[in-house]
């Protein structure tokens, strides 16, 4: 307890942590007050479903790029760029009311995503002491899941109850304080880009992130559905309250998994144990279509999101293993554009099979690709050599403070 009063005493971590919070918490909210501002507007589950993986995969496409130019040039730039555009184009889209301007600027959203989490990792380098970092990782990990839990809660409640349009204009003033108040953050005259030698690959070219971003192909489209699948099933069955609540047992669920998962890191393989979670995620999936928005489908996605807690710090540790030197910031940022943009075709994808046949066949689908998603890991394991074997203390710090979604 000794090092997190240490690393909460110090005054430029609560800034991090502080400035970071709103702009966090805006990304927790935006996609479930889109779905709900869409779906009001129009009336359609699938058009709702269709913006949303719009936003979605126009935001996942540029995630790489964003990381490449942090890593390049660094932070301020993109910060004091892309924050207050969003914030303004979020209020734009507020005002919308036909499809194709909701689908339109939503797409726009996307494109204009701040690199928020991007920003914040590499930042905490320069913030606290070498032998403080892996601490200050943990509570940065923490919050980032705690707006996992707040976020959609927040965008169902304020919806429902003030309507889909004041839970923008709350995303909207959060994002652009959040991302101005970051980008005026001492530590980042600190911060320097890793450096990138000529013979090292590019991140498109190495075996192992080629098969990494194959498996984020099948992920990220079953879970792209999976995500639409739950604010569409509770719609249709008139209990759209419940949408915040499940996703809120779910990330609560992710911050435990990834508590454990920290815990035993040490005391085995990235990879090993990386498997050995990825088959009980599997194995947990499988009653997920015959579950209901009821206790069932809280139960069923609990077990599932403490495996996926646990998961994503074994596969971040997998990534910094076999990544090219020189990408620290841009290997993940690409890896999640693959995953994001399957994961947006998914969730347009979700929404037209939702509304004209079931959701229960896009929570069969998740089941479907977790289950290929396995094989290919399994089947793949020689490429990913470099992960199978206990992390060093570098490597086990990078991958705790990469434990947070790229796409922003």
């Amino acid at each position: 307890m000794s090092r997190y009063s240490q690393v909460l005493s110090n005054k430029s971590g609560q800034y991090l942590l502080i400035s970071s919070f709103p702009a966090r918490l805006a990304y927790g909210m935006i996609s479930l007050s889109i779905f709900f501002k869409v779906q009001q507007e129009t009336g359609s589950i699938a058009i709702a479903g269709l913006a949303t993986g719009v936003n979605g995969i126009t935001g996942a496409t540029t995630a790489g790029l964003r990381g490449s130019l942090i890593d390049k040039f660094g932070m301020k730039i993109p910060l004091r760029l892309f924050a207050p555009s969003y914030a303004l184009l979020i209020l734009l889209f507020s005002t919308g009311t036909s499809k194709s301007e909701l689908v339109v600027f939503a797409a726009i959203l996307g494109f204009s995503a701040p690199p928020i989490n991007l920003s914040v990792r590499p930042l905490w380098k320069v913030t606290v002491p070498k032998d403080q970092i892996r601490t200050a990782y943990a509570i940065d990990t923490a919050v980032m899941n705690s707006v996992g839990v707040f976020g959609p809660l927040a965008a169902t409640s304020i919806s429902l109850t003030y309507g889909p349009v004041k839970a923008l204009q709350m995303c909207s003033a959060l994002i652009f304080i959040g991302g101005a108040a970051l980008s005026l953050s001492p530590q980042l005259r600190n911060w320097q880009p890793e450096k990138k030698t000529a013979n090292d690959l590019a991140v498109w070219r190495t075996p192992a992130m080629q098969l990494l971003m194959l498996e984020g192909v099948f992920i990220g489209l079953g879970w792209g559905a999976f995500d639409i699948a739950i604010p569409a099933f509770t719609t249709l069955e008139n209990i759209p309250q419940r949408t915040g609540i499940i996703f809120a047992v779910m990330a609560a669920g992710n911050v435990i998994g990834g508590l454990v998962a920290g815990m035993v890191s040490k005391k085995t393989s990235s990879f090993t144990a990386f498997k050995r979670i990825y088959l009980f995620w599997f194995i947990f999936s499988l009653p997920l279509a015959f579950t209901y928005p009821d206790w069932s489908m809280m139960i069923v996605t609990a077990a599932m999101s403490l495996m996926a807690g646990g998961l994503q710090v074994f596969y971040l540790e997998i990534s910094e293993a076999v990544r090219p030197k020189g990408t620290a910031v841009a290997a993940l940022g690409w890896l999640w554009t693959v995953e994001g943009t399957f994961a947006s075709l998914g969730a347009a994808l979700g929404g037209f099979v939702s509304e004209h046949y079931s959701p229960r066949y896009c929570l069969a689908l998740t089941t479907v690709c977790v289950g290929i998603g396995y094989l290919i890991m399994r089947g793949g394991s020689g490429l990913l050599k470099a992960a199978d074997r206990i992390p060093s203390e570098d490597e086990d710090i990078d991958a705790l403070g990469a434990n947070l979604n790229t796409n922003k």
